[in-house]
């Protein structure tokens, strides 16, 4: 078979990525503008992220107060609530559910995303994407872990598998553990191999 495909979720598979932005600033709408422009910021500048190394970055750098593990709960139930519903209903990334349809039967498809692992593996569920996967991880682990997991289960070097991704965190997981590396949208620097979508992904992939 041809080699492994690893997909990041958000802004490859689904345009959700907006969705998460608009709840990052809800959460913290609160605190004011000047914490929200500053969180959103950074939400965007670490796409793939775990939202929760977000959450202790805010905490941390912006807000300057300690960050107890009842308020780190209480942000991840409320950024689920705010989230899930909307990411339900967010339209594929153009050529996605075609690359999904007709690649699923020729070559291994994972998911690795920075969303919590429970909450991914119910969307794509609800989705009714699951059947494209024969993985579907997320956090804690980090996509450089998932992605030597992915190689061992598959039984190949992780030089064979190709991580696609639409955020410099994914870039940084797949140069970790040596994997090619297929960039979604305009936020890579030259040489990144980029497509602008998934419609002509198949060619990049080989």
């Amino acid at each position: 078979m041809p080699d492994p495909i690893v997909l990041d979720f958000d802004g490859v598979v689904l345009d959700s990525v907006d969705v998460k932005t608009k709840s990052f600033a809800a959460l913290f709408e609160g605190e004011g503008p000047e914490v929200v422009a500053k969180v959103v910021a950074h939400h965007l500048a670490n796409g793939g992220l775990s939202r929760f190394e977000k959450f202790r970055w805010i905490y941390r750098e912006v807000l300057k107060r300690p960050l107890t593990e009842a308020d780190e709960k209480r942000l991840g139930d409320e950024f689920n609530r705010l989230v899930e519903d909307r990411v339900l209903k967010a339209a594929f990334i153009p050529g996605a559910r075609e690359f999904l349809e007709d690649h699923f039967k020729k070559r291994a498809l994972y998911v690795a995303s920075g969303t919590p692992e429970e909450e991914l593996r119910r969307i794509v569920e609800r989705r009714g994407l699951a059947r494209f996967f024969r993985g579907v991880f997320g956090s804690p682990k980090t996509k450089d872990v998932i992605l030597r997991e992915i190689a061992l289960k598959e039984g190949v070097a992780a030089a064979r598998l190709t991580m696609v991704g639409d955020a410099k965190n994914d870039l940084d997981a797949a140069n970790k553990v040596g994997c090619r590396f297929v960039g979604v949208g305009g936020n890579f620097t030259n040489g990144t191999v980029v497509v602008a979508d998934l419609t002509r992904l198949a060619e990049k992939v080989g």
